[in-house]
């Protein structure tokens, strides 16, 4: 299913699944342009170089967008598969895994593409970047947790997707995606830290950029409340999945 779903959203287009690629190069050409051209943004602890700006922003992206994805679909994936609640004895639970694994696969592919940039721009690869999938892994288990919860409300509040679209843009601004944290006021840090994302779009841009092993009692905290945001989502879901077809 995840594979239909990643080949069914390009079918019909004339470069395919192609785009895949070309989406996240033409995201990371308009955002360097709008924050080191326009905004003359640099960050701190590198050079002043355009490409060094593009290296560190796209890497929160990357992030982000596998956070941001998921989260907007969640509330519409029951509505939008009427028939395997109606009709046949389906798991439903696994519709938020499919949606997820169809991300993972975008956020595959942009790391590759920045991969391929930082390769372009240094010559070689941080060994670190090989545990930038195991930094991910916390908000892999954050992220199925709130779909399988959202997943849920979405059947008995369609007022849901709307909300939470404007939750993850909300959410890109107050995220380090943009900015580093050291430039964030002492006194906003906590709330800063508080977000979920921050953590790890710090932590993918240690392990890539830095070439420094991750914070490894914080990221054992984080896999701790990643599996519990994911358990009591799942938890969430079977309570309340007896009432779909009623509702539907």
């Amino acid at each position: 299913m995840t594979k239909r779903e990643v080949i069914g959203r390009y079918r019909g287009s004339m470069m395919g699944i192609l785009w895949s690629f070309f989406n996240p190069v033409l995201m990371l050409s308009v955002y360097t342009f709008v924050f080191s051209v326009v905004f003359k943004a640099r960050w701190n602890g590198t050079s002043a170089s355009k490409s060094e700006f593009a290296i560190v922003l796209f890497a929160g992206m990357i992030v982000y967008s596998l956070f941001a994805e998921t989260i907007n679909r969640a509330p519409t994936l029951i509505i939008s598969n009427v028939n395997y609640v109606k009709k046949v004895v389906f798991p439903l639970e696994i519709l938020p895994l499919v949606a997820l694994g169809s991300t993972l696969f975008h956020t595959a592919v942009s790391t590759l593409v920045w991969m391929l940039f930082y390769l372009v721009i240094h010559g070689s690869l941080q060994w670190t970047s090989l545990l930038f999938p195991l930094v991910l892994l916390p908000l892999v288990m954050f992220t199925l947790g709130l779909s399988w919860f959202l997943a849920s409300i979405g059947v008995y509040l369609r007022d849901v997707a709307q909300t939470v679209s404007v939750f993850t843009t909300i959410m890109m601004f107050l995220s380090p995606v943009f900015f580093s944290i050291t430039s964030v006021p002492e006194d906003f840090r906590p709330f800063m830290n508080a977000n979920p994302l921050t953590f790890i779009i710090e932590q993918g841009r240690e392990v890539l950029i830095w070439g420094r092993l991750p914070d490894w009692p914080r990221f054992a905290l984080s896999i701790f409340v990643g599996m519990i945001v994911a358990w009591l989502g799942f938890a969430w879901f079977q309570k309340t999945r007896k009432g779909f077809s009623d509702v539907l």
